[in-house]
């Protein structure tokens, strides 16, 4: 049996109309499945884990976004049940690393399909990610966006991933640089004015950023990006570039990878992981190769 995990309110009610669509597919295809609708924060990891225990599951799909999927995954690790994912988000990088198909229809021929491959899974202190864990800036305008209306205006027509571009703005001019130490696989390195620090499993976060061009699932590395030593102006005409991937040659930008990773800052900084706020610095960061199936 597949189970379906539904985020009904992602998307500002899009998970739900996605729902209905894939529901009528599967009608017609006389598939035999389950559903459950998630009822709020962490729902949809409490859900996985229990389906994790039963034996007849032979797949877990998360209709969602991005937020949707982190859950599932923190409750699928560890199991043999593969996750699915039938985008239904603002942001759906983890669909565009995997090259998930945006029509629902295909999408489910894909998870259905069943051809499992195994993926690295990163950790945050106790926390799993699936995409990108950010530390500083970023995280504050996630936080911030995550709490904002225009977020779900935005949604409306269709633009979520657009609402992360208005939260830069919005918090350009409140956040202040701080310095931060990491120790990477035991190497130390010190950087001052530090903006943010994105790690990354795949090269897309935030709607579309291409933080970590060259990150890889499957290479048993995370792949981390300092902005560091640069003004709000200089900040502001690099941020475009973000999208292209092509940040990471400016002289204020850092890329280093590794497998084992301590952060702390002079101040404490906000932290997210695959978008949820997961607290502030100081943290440890690893990753587990192969460490979730998905379909």
């Amino acid at each position: 049996m597949i189970c379906f995990i539904v985020n009904g309110v992602s998307g500002n009610g899009r998970g739900h109309r996605v729902w209905k669509h894939v529901e009528r597919l599967l009608l017609e295809k006389q598939v035999d499945y389950d559903v459950v609708f998630t009822e709020g924060p962490k729902h949809a990891t409490h859900i996985a884990r229990e389906l994790a225990q039963q034996k007849n599951v032979r797949a877990v799909i998360a209709i969602g976004g991005d937020g949707t999927l982190h859950e599932v995954a923190n409750g699928l690790a560890g199991s043999e049940i593969p996750l699915g994912s039938i985008p239904a988000g603002s942001g759906n990088d983890f669909a565009r690393a995997l090259q998930i198909p945006k029509q629902r229809k295909r999408a489910l021929e894909r998870v259905l399909s069943g051809e499992k491959q195994q993926i690295d899974l990163a950790y945050i202190n106790q926390d799993i990610f699936l995409i990108a864990a950010g530390i500083g800036f970023d995280a504050q305008v996630a936080k911030a966006t995550n709490q904002s209306r225009y977020k779900k205006w935005l949604n409306l027509f269709r633009l979520g991933s657009v609402s992360y571009v208005v939260g830069f703005f919005k918090e350009l001019f409140r956040f202040r640089p701080a310095e931060v130490r990491l120790v990477i696989d035991e190497r130390e390195h010190t950087f001052k004015d530090v903006w943010l620090v994105a790690v990354a499993n795949t090269p897309y976060y935030g709607g579309g950023m291409m933080i970590c061009p060259q990150a890889k699932c499957d290479d048993g590395l995370l792949h981390v990006c300092v902005v560091h030593g640069i003004s709000r102006w200089k900040l502001l005409t690099l941020f475009p570039r973000v999208f292209f991937g092509t940040h990471i040659y400016h002289r204020a930008v850092t890329i280093v990878t590794g497998q084992r990773f301590k952060i702390t800052s002079s101040v404490p900084l906000t932290v997210h992981g695959d978008g949820e706020i997961l607290g502030e610095t100081p943290l440890e960061l690893d990753i587990k190769q192969k460490g979730l199936y998905i379909v």
